[in-house]
């Protein structure tokens, strides 16, 4: 595990972001920051598509979190550019809640690597706040991810779960499963059903929502859910 989640907690959400049934994941996670909850969203893994896209992420997150009673607000980081500008980033280190939604993982990555904006991220993790990452935003944590719509070849990603390749599971046959884990190889495939999160902290990992989380290690695998802990060795 990464030293930054050592200090601050990590949510690697399968799908359902800003939507009424994260309420009580997102109520949780809350509940983690202290001194009052301070929210970006950020639309990034949608960056290479419509403007309109980017704003209805952004208006979601706003609404979703309003409702929660957080102070929020969108930081609209789509592209290395952005992902580089000092004020963005620095509205991104005043917050001590990251929530980046879905889009493309292969994307979300060549945006953020090497930038003041991760940097801001990460950093909000070693202060001891709150990184929520769903679909994309959870895939970029593992040590590789897929090029969609090939699985093949796998690519690297930030590393903070070494070994590990993330994955929002439960729209997936188990034909696709099986051949998904055999490109992802001796590593650790976790799947994260939608409107459920694997929360990350202190060297423990905790299934927070209404579905469930599968690990699987070579030809075992096990399926976890709401309140269980779950070990990705």
């Amino acid at each position: 595990m990464s030293e930054h989640i050592k200090r601050g907690t990590l949510a690697l959400v399968g799908s359902g972001e800003y939507l009424p049934l994260m309420e009580p994941v997102d109520r949780l996670l809350l509940d983690r920051v202290g001194g009052g909850p301070r929210v970006v969203c950020l639309p990034t893994a949608a960056g290479n598509e419509d403007a309109e896209s980017v704003a209805k992420w952004s208006r979601m997150g706003v609404e979703h979190f309003t409702r929660l009673g957080a102070k929020v607000e969108s930081v609209e980081v789509i592209d290395r550019k952005t992902a580089d500008d000092d004020t963005f980033a620095e509205r991104i280190r005043a917050a001590n809640f990251v929530y980046l939604s879905g889009g493309l993982p292969a994307y979300l990555y060549k945006s953020l690597a090497d930038t003041k904006a991760w940097a801001a991220i990460t950093g909000v993790l070693e202060d001891g706040g709150v990184v929520a990452g769903c679909s994309a935003g959870a895939m970029i944590f593992g040590s590789h991810t897929f090029t969609f719509p090939t699985l093949w070849p796998l690519r690297p990603v930030f590393n903070v779960l070494p070994g590990v390749v993330m994955l929002h599971y439960d729209e997936i046959g188990k034909n696709l499963r099986r051949l998904i884990k055999f490109a992802v190889g001796r590593r650790t495939l976790v799947g994260v059903e939608g409107n459920t999160a694997l929360v990350c902290n202190d060297s423990t990992y905790t299934v927070v929502g209404t579905g469930g989380v599968t690990v699987w290690n070579d030809a075992r695998q096990s399926r976890h859910t709401n309140g269980e802990t779950v070990s990705l060795s």
